[in-house]
């Protein structure tokens, strides 16, 4: 089932035969986390990758005691602290849980080892390169398209980060004050 699940999730950059599913489920662990823990300090060191299952996380820097939302992610998602977890040094960024979940976890050894064989090897970089894909196109939208706009595109991409990530969250993600996406909700509501 795990093995299922993750192969569904990854088919759409990368499809690979179950049994290399089967590998990868075989050396994770489930883990499951309460609402608001943080499952990666600021400045630490990355120890593990996650695959979500349920819930929804959050990465996060902080800037002067305020916390910046970089990245949000729900069911049936990869997600780490990569600058970390690759480098094997401290980063800047904090993983936190937004709702109740649970996730498979894999050790920085066993993704070593996934990486070692041909498939691993080519499972990884199209991960990578499908985040570093959508990474440049987020940082394209902040610095071309309004506010209103991101927001737009936000509802249009994934509508149920809106509908289950708290407002401040989404604005922090979208780059404006909670008080701004409150106009900008409102006023889309109007149209």
């Amino acid at each position: 089932m795990l093995a299922t699940t993750l192969k569904k999730s990854f088919d759409p950059y990368y499809e690979a035969p179950i049994e290399v599913w089967e590998r990868f489920a075989s050396l994770c662990e489930e883990v499951t986390y309460k609402k608001n823990e943080i499952i990666k300090q600021s400045y630490t060191t990355a120890k593990h990758g996650y695959f979500l299952l349920e819930g929804s996380v959050g990465l996060f820097v902080w800037k002067e005691n305020n916390a910046i939302c970089t990245d949000l992610f729900l069911e049936n998602n990869f997600f780490a602290d990569d600058l970390s977890l690759f480098s094997g040094k401290p980063s800047p960024v904090e993983i936190r849980v937004l709702e109740p979940s649970k996730m498979l976890r894999l050790t920085r050894s066993n993704i070593e080892i996934l990486k070692s064989t041909p498939i691993g090897t080519l499972l990884f970089l199209a991960g990578e390169q499908n985040t570093n894909l959508e990474k440049q196109s987020q940082q394209i939208e902040t610095m071309t398209l309004t506010a209103e706009e991101r927001y737009h595109n936000l509802m249009e991409k994934n509508p149920e980060l809106l509908q289950r990530i708290s407002q401040k969250h989404i604005a922090s993600y979208l780059g404006i004050t909670p008080q701004s996406l409150s106009r900008i909700r409102k006023k889309s509501l109007e149209k």
